[in-house]
């Protein structure tokens, strides 16, 4: 069968392996991907990888390189094993793909993101998104109604980033908030935001192509080139009396955008760090303490939100799809996939596969 594959640093390859052929065990699920997004971790491996992929057996799901890719997929459940009973042949499902033990430390507590043994489909697991057959287990497919659609299906991986983000930045009706960022995350944290009901939101991006995009997205936001515009004095202007706005998501992880939220925030306003940092930032933890700030770190997402967003989905305060820019098929994926998201133009937000 088809199915990409990273071997190493600017070398993904499509390449014809072998279907999964032994028999399911009680729990395994066999699914037909249906269409996969390239995420930024999947950008990451490609310009400097291997680096989450594993180079050496996985400690918990013993995979290695070369690596199926795709984590963020829809999919149509093809069989299931005995033990099996969320779902059936022929039903269509989103995949949640974080796979951890259910009986360590965070397991016992329902924290399976946290664990230090977790792995990930498309990551660091033996079958990815971007094949034609994988097989996963019954807790990582969670089932769609008719109301929500394949590529609505694959966006929620990416969706529940961005809803993690804006829970643990506690934003609520009338909140006024500033994204610093407009990529993938940062556009669907956007429409995080205004789902939660913010009033005000502030989006900071300095590629007028996304900035564009977060017009779009949502026509009542105040888009600032923080390039050319003073971010700062803008939101000062903005927000009464001066203090700054209840909630800054950082959605880069770049150090002059983690500053430029503490500088935005209001005394015991709350600083969400939803984008990966790639090096030690430089902060000033003297500013923290003199206005008296939460800052909140977020990794992946609690794996029991799936069903809210897809009901978010269903009702249609959360129109994820938006953010998809193109679709094409696995024969293109690092021509009009990884290289056409490396572009320095950034006319692309959310590219989905399908193979």
């Amino acid at each position: 069968m088809k199915a990409v594959r990273f071997h190493a640093a600017r070398d993904i390859r499509v390449e014809d392996v072998a279907e999964p052929t032994a028999r399911l065990g009680a729990h395994d699920v066999l699914i037909k991907p249906v269409i996969t997004g390239i995420c930024g971790t999947d950008l990451h491996e490609y310009i400097a990888g291997p680096i989450v992929t594993p180079v050496t057996p996985h400690v918990y799901s013993g995979a290695t390189n070369p690596q199926i890719l795709g984590h963020e997929f829809s999919a149509v459940v093809a069989d299931a094993g005995s033990g099996v009973t969320n779902v059936k042949a022929g039903d269509r499902v989103s995949i949640q793909p974080l796979i951890s033990p259910r009986d360590d430390y965070f397991g016992r507590r329902g924290l399976y993101h946290l664990s230090p043994q977790m792995a990930c489909v498309g990551l660091s697991w033996k079958w990815g998104g971007m094949s034609e057959l994988a097989i996963v287990n019954d807790y990582n497919v969670v089932p769609v109604p008719k109301g929500v659609s394949d590529i609505q299906a694959a966006m929620i991986e990416p969706a529940a980033v961005a809803i993690y983000g804006t829970d643990r930045g506690g934003v609520q009706s009338g909140s006024t908030v500033l994204v610093s960022g407009a990529g993938p995350i940062g556009a669907l944290t956007l429409l995080a935001a205004k789902a939660a009901g913010a009033a005000q939101i502030f989006v900071s991006e300095p590629n007028p192509n996304r900035l564009a995009k977060a017009r779009e997205l949502v026509p009542d936001c105040i888009a600032i080139d923080p390039a050319r515009d003073n971010l700062d004095q803008i939101i000062s202007d903005l927000t009464e009396e001066g203090v700054g706005v209840d909630v800054a998501l950082e959605c880069v992880g770049l150090e002059a955008s983690l500053n430029a939220c503490a500088r935005a925030v209001r005394r015991q306003g709350k600083v969400v760090q939803t984008g990966l940092h790639m090096k030690p930032a430089s902060i000033d933890a003297m500013l923290w303490a003199l206005k008296d700030i939460t800052v909140e770190a977020t990794w992946c997402y609690p794996v029991q939100v799936w069903p809210r967003v897809i009901r978010m989905v269903e009702a249609g305060i959360l129109p994820l799809e938006k953010v998809v820019t193109a679709k094409i098929s696995a024969d293109d994926v690092v021509e009009k996939g990884f290289e056409a998201l490396l572009d320095k133009a950034g006319k692309h937000l959310k590219i989905l596969v399908s193979v």
